[in-house]
């Protein structure tokens, strides 16, 4: 038995001096899950340019707006138009910051908002159903969860020993 607790103290030292590269892992994770379906979302809103948003994002963020206008762009509000901006500003900046590892934290925490916004927006302007915690990974709930809890090791643990953050820190 002490054999047993021995091996087991010592795979779990070894596994205890791998916890620096969780946030690596993390932005990993992010990389190979959510990335591209922030990316390509951020890519539906614009028409062309960043400063001309499509019908598309009108449609996005202002569901009920846009369907009254027929979504078309040119009603748009200049408050509707800024917060398209903004949100898609987001969507392509925010990702990369945490892929490259620099200003993690800020962008990690600036993710957790986008998708509070995002996931307020699913479920009054689009009809989402938000469901509950533990009944389905399909649901919003459960999936939003994820993804607030991957952002949020970010936060709290930074960027990790292979990032930009480190390098810059390093040198400071």
């Amino acid at each position: 038995m002490r054999n047993l607790i021995a091996l087991y103290s010592s795979l779990t030292e070894r596994l205890d001096q791998l916890e620096q590269h969780v946030p690596t892992l993390a932005r990993l994770t992010f990389l190979a899950v959510l990335f591209f379906y922030f990316w390509n979302s951020a890519l539906l809103k614009i028409d062309g340019s960043i400063f001309s948003p499509s019908s598309g994002a009108f449609g996005q963020i202002f569901p009920k707006a846009a369907e009254a206008v027929l979504w078309d762009v040119s009603q748009m509000s200049l408050f509707q138009r800024l917060v398209i901006f903004a949100g898609t500003l987001a969507e392509f900046v925010l990702p990369v910051l945490i892929v490259i590892g620099l200003l993690t934290r800020l962008a990690a925490l600036g993710m957790i908002g986008f998708v509070a916004v995002q996931t307020l927006v699913d479920v009054t302007g689009h009809g989402a159903k938000l469901g509950s915690l533990f009944d389905s990974p399909q649901e919003l709930l459960d999936q939003r969860t994820m993804w607030v809890f991957l952002f949020a090791v970010l936060v709290i643990r930074g960027a990790g020993p292979l990032s930009l953050d480190r390098l810059f820190k390093a040198r400071a």
